[in-house]
């Protein structure tokens, strides 16, 4: 099924004009083998297991982490094999949270569940999909700990650079697409919470970390990254840049979603970059950090940490808004916020129909589809 319906914001406008190159690549979209990253020589694997960039895929980044990011790649790698995850690198819970803690490494979590969910469909895929996301059990040193973070860790131990380490570890599990940190230092997430303590529901206070942020019984009203300002990776600007269309959420609000509006280099490329940008909206709002949430509230969030942030699109679902997890919503609203993004309002059927607040792969992919092609196609793709 595609997209059932849509409120029309600005129009949309063709970008194709004035496009400047960006940095050599294969056919696939990824760095040729051996071509060194800014300041710094990199010997990545080579990727001849890719087939070649299908003539009429879009080029397609997609930001986000966690189980939200999953959705999107799982929806988006049946549309083009030009495909980059740039994802969040300030997890510090479970078996991540340990990992950094006892080595100083860059979370793997997120990283390790994007590169599932960009598995092949073939036995070879679908087998290593479940070996990196299984977890050791008992209660001894590795318990706890997934088979896929030890793995990327690893590999970032030998070879000494996350992006070229990630590479390696696309080529074992012969994923259709590339990963990338956002970042290539871990960070954290410091959020501005009303009422964290129960005992005292009108306090403000600062709350640090995803873990925490995450289950706060509190309001997140902000948040900002530690270290400020930090480094983004330079191939994650690129596929910002050079991106057809650019796809942000679903996911948790402030610490998937938000994080890549507050990395400078990354929040420029967002806003300069000729590709179209999308914002996939939650299924209902996230116990702990967007509880009570209506939409418009999701959106004026983005606007309030990143306001010279425009968006060609936002895609909702109708039975979320329409008596589902966020009630009755007020659709005039939402399609007034929607407009102050500079963005049409997209209501189509996205969710699974088992009743839980889930992404459906296949209604994904048709519903982003359907956006590709009808809000301003780039000439034929590439």
């Amino acid at each position: 099924m595609g997209v059932t319906g849509y409120v029309p914001g600005r129009q949309l406008q063709n970008k194709t004009a004035d496009r400047t190159a960006g940095p050599s690549r294969s056919a696939a979209g990824r760095p040729r083998p051996g071509q060194a990253r800014t300041g710094q020589a990199r010997t990545s694997p080579a990727r001849t297991s890719q087939p070649p960039r299908a003539k009429q895929a879009p080029r397609i980044a997609a930001l986000g982490g966690g189980q939200g990011l999953s959705a999107s790649l799982s929806a988006l790698r049946r549309l083009t094999t030009d495909l980059t995850a740039v994802v969040t690198v300030a997890d510090d819970g479970g078996s991540s949270g340990r990992l950094r803690e006892e080595l100083g490494v860059l979370p793997p979590g997120d990283l390790r569940k994007a590169l599932a969910a960009l598995c092949g469909d073939d036995d070879w895929g679908r087998t290593w999909s479940e070996v990196i996301q299984q977890r050791f059990t008992g209660t001894g040193e590795l318990g706890g700990h997934a088979v896929g973070n030890l793995l990327i860790v690893a590999l970032w131990e030998k070879l000494g650079d996350p992006v070229t380490a990630l590479d390696w570890v696309g080529r074992l599990l012969n994923v259709q697409g590339r990963v990338l940190p956002m970042s290539a230092v871990p960070l954290d997430i410091e959020a501005i919470v009303r009422g964290h303590d129960p005992a005292h529901p009108g306090e403000v206070s600062a709350v640090r970390g995803q873990a925490n942020v995450a289950v706060t019984p509190g309001t997140v009203q902000s948040i900002r990254l530690l270290p400020d300002e930090p480094p983004a990776v330079p191939e994650a600007v690129a596929a910002v840049r050079e991106a057809d269309w650019v796809v942000l959420g679903p996911g948790s609000w402030f610490t998937s979603v938000l994080p890549h509006l507050l990395v400078p280099e990354l929040a420029r490329a967002l806003t300069e970059t000729r590709a179209r940008r999308l914002l996939t909206l939650n299924l209902a709002p996230q116990p702990g950090e967007t509880e009570g949430f209506t939409p418009q509230r999701h959106l004026e969030v983005i606007a309030d940490h990143a306001p010279d942030l425009a968006v060609d699109a936002i895609l909702v679902d109708e039975r979320a808004v329409t008596g589902g997890a966020f009630g009755q919503a007020d659709l005039a609203g939402l399609e007034k916020a929607a407009e102050r993004m500079g963005a049409a309002l997209v209501l189509g059927r996205v969710a699974r129909t088992d009743g839980t607040p889930r992404h459906d792969p296949e209604l994904l992919a048709a519903a982003y589809d359907r956006i590709f092609r009808t809000h301003g196609r780039i000439g034929p793709w590439r």
